[in-house]
């Protein structure tokens, strides 16, 4: 099991800033909303200590909740992987994901859910939640249960919804809009897709 670490939401922030996984400037986010922020996770990902620091902190809040008992960790590809496998290692836990194949999340690989068994679902960062909401009906289409959503940062401001918990490090809103409101591209700042 890994060691309990408590982390405020300014250490977590000063992680990201210190590692550029938070980013400034005029960028179209995976939901197609554009944003004045942009929270780059492959940067602070690719810092091993650091993010084992990060899913130890999750970790801990999952064990404060009673939920990291006897669960197995599924994340959707590709940004969730290595918050999947992190957490997985602090729970002492399996860790399995989903991957895109004909435009969809799929289980792929030889990975299994046994009816039954317990889940946590990691995820890098939800902003609409809908890589999230896919791997939860993998999870039940194959007759598990999910215990929980474990995620570094909730950018959703309360617009993704579950039926399970959300336990997340940071809660950041920044400001996000459609294309045709955005006064970014109404000020003619070059729009940036840092994402995959």
């Amino acid at each position: 099991m890994g060691a309990e670490i408590e982390m405020d939401e300014s250490e977590v922030l000063a992680a990201f800033r210190e590692t550029k996984g938070l980013l400034e400037g005029h960028f179209e986010l995976r939901s197609g909303l554009h944003s004045d922020r942009y929270f780059q996770c492959a940067m602070l990902l690719q810092w091993p200590a650091i993010t084992a620091r990060l899913c130890g902190a999750l970790a801990a809040r999952l064990r404060a909740a009673g939920v990291a008992g006897g669960v197995s960790v599924i994340s959707p590809a590709m940004g969730g992987l290595f918050v999947g496998h992190e957490l997985a290692r602090a729970l002492d836990a399996r860790s399995i994901f989903a991957e895109k194949q004909d435009n969809r999340l799929v289980l792929r690989r030889g990975f299994r859910v046994a009816p039954g068994e317990r889940f946590v679902v990691a995820e890098d960062v939800i902003t609409r939640g809908g890589r999230v909401q896919e791997t939860i009906e993998i999870v039940r289409g194959n007759g598990g249960a999910v215990a929980a959503i474990a995620v570094l940062v909730d950018r959703s401001g309360g617009a993704a919804q579950f039926d399970a918990p959300v336990f997340s490090l940071l809660r950041m809103v920044p400001a996000t809009w459609t294309p045709a409101e955005c006064p970014l591209c109404r000020r003619g700042l070059p729009l940036e897709h840092p994402g995959s």
